[in-house]
């Protein structure tokens, strides 16, 4: 069993996710890291920033609005991603199947139990029924518009307890039950880049078809073998908490792919494709500045090889990534932005006076990218907070 140390899994990861060869346009970018984290708006642009040449926020509002080359979905373990409509395809059934089943179980006892309705299931439907149509008559809506259109989204459910206790409308449940279910899509956002307000619109409608229907061991071995590939190695820990899959799954779309094992640097058993098992090196040197939740910094559940000790510092305590400095295949900083839109830096590690200079050099060039927009990120870390107050 071949052994791939630390210093081969940051060549690769440099080299898979266009960190030392730029992409060739947006979709590129997106089909090679499978899907770029949209949780945070502004994650998407910057994350694309990062790894195509000259790239402005135009590209890919064109891709995402003009030519529909992407789309933006819940995937992987309930989180938006921006995609292409072929992975967006492998993606609904190897995922976000389970979780709209789960959802809607979950929402039709709750409707019941809170006095809503005494047929949960019955009422669920209607109210996704005059939602697409209202969408299908009405075009992009947002979601207090769709609010006025259909009187059953006004109803609440009551979440939590004490001082956590809140009464939540049922238009944001029905459009998650509708957007788990492939139905629906968001649009253009109501505001700038920045903005998360999205419009909804009916996915057949969009993007000109539905999505196609993949069985879900098929679209499981797809998206494992795409994952190998611009993530791998990969352990089963990894696998497992990208995809949001049970062992079982797992396990089931590993069979189903050409992979071999292979010994990770302290002794844990990893994955690759089969015809990826050559050894990966590079002389190049890089630097990247790469936003919170970037797929890069998300990719895997064991960081310890490229984050080292500083995850405190740069998530979150619910383990959402913040703003890095990375230089050849590791994390060495963070940054934010002050309150004039100009990006700033910390160094968690030591580096060399060449890599110094590159770290100075993106910085500037980021800075001059928001060109005075201000980006706050959706999830805080330590770091972040406190480079923004200095």
């Amino acid at each position: 069993m071949r052994t791939i140390g630390v210093a081969e899994r940051r060549a690769r990861l440099g080299r898979q996710h266009f960190l030392i060869k730029a992409g060739r346009s947006v979709e590129d970018v997106a089909t090679g890291l499978i899907g770029l984290h949209s949780s945070d708006p502004a994650s998407v642009y910057l994350s694309v920033r990062s790894r195509l040449a000259g790239a402005t926020q135009a590209p890919l509002e064109d891709a995402l609005y003009e030519r529909r080359t992407l789309v933006r979905m819940l995937g992987m373990r309930r989180t938006l991603f921006v995609t292409t409509p072929e992975l967006a395809a492998v993606i609904d059934a190897a995922c976000t199947k389970v979780i709209a089943e789960t959802w809607r179980k979950r929402i039709t006892t709750m409707l019941e139990e809170q006095g809503v309705t005494t047929d949960g299931a019955a009422w669920l439907r209607a109210a996704e029924r005059d939602t697409m149509a209202a969408l299908h008559e009405h075009g992009e809506l947002a979601g207090a518009q769709l609010t006025k259109l259909v009187p059953a989204l006004s109803a609440k459910l009551h979440y939590g307890s004490g001082k956590w206790a809140a009464d939540v409308g049922m238009t944001t449940r029905v459009l998650f039950q509708l957007s788990a279910e492939g139905a629906i899509v968001r649009g253009r956002p109501r505001g700038t880049w920045i903005s998360g307000q999205y419009r909804w619109i009916p996915t057949d409608v969009w993007l000109g078809a539905p999505l196609p229907s993949i069985p879900t061991q098929e679209a499981s071995a797809t998206l494992l073998r795409a994952w190998l590939a611009s993530f791998g190695p990969g352990t089963m820990a990894d696998l497992r908490w990208w995809t949001g899959w049970t062992a079982k799954q797992t396990t089931a779309a590993l069979g189903a792919n050409d992979v071999e094992e292979v010994t990770l640097d302290d002794g844990t058993t990893a994955f690759v494709l089969a015809d990826d098992v050559a050894p990966v090196r590079t002389r190049a040197h890089w630097v990247a500045f790469l936003p919170g939740l970037d797929p890069t910094t998300m990719g895997w559940r064991d960081r310890d090889w490229y984050l080292g000790p500083h995850g405190p510092t740069l998530f979150d305590t619910n383990g959402n990534a913040g703003p890095t400095v990375w230089a050849d295949g590791h994390v060495v900083g963070g940054w934010g932005q002050r309150a004039d839109g100009t990006v700033v830096y910390r160094l968690l590690e030591r580096v060399d006076a060449a890599t110094k200079k590159k770290v100075d050099a993106e910085r500037n060039r980021l800075t001059a990218w928001f060109d005075g927009v201000r980006v706050t990120p959706r999830f805080r870390t330590p770091l972040e907070k406190e480079l923004a107050a200095g």
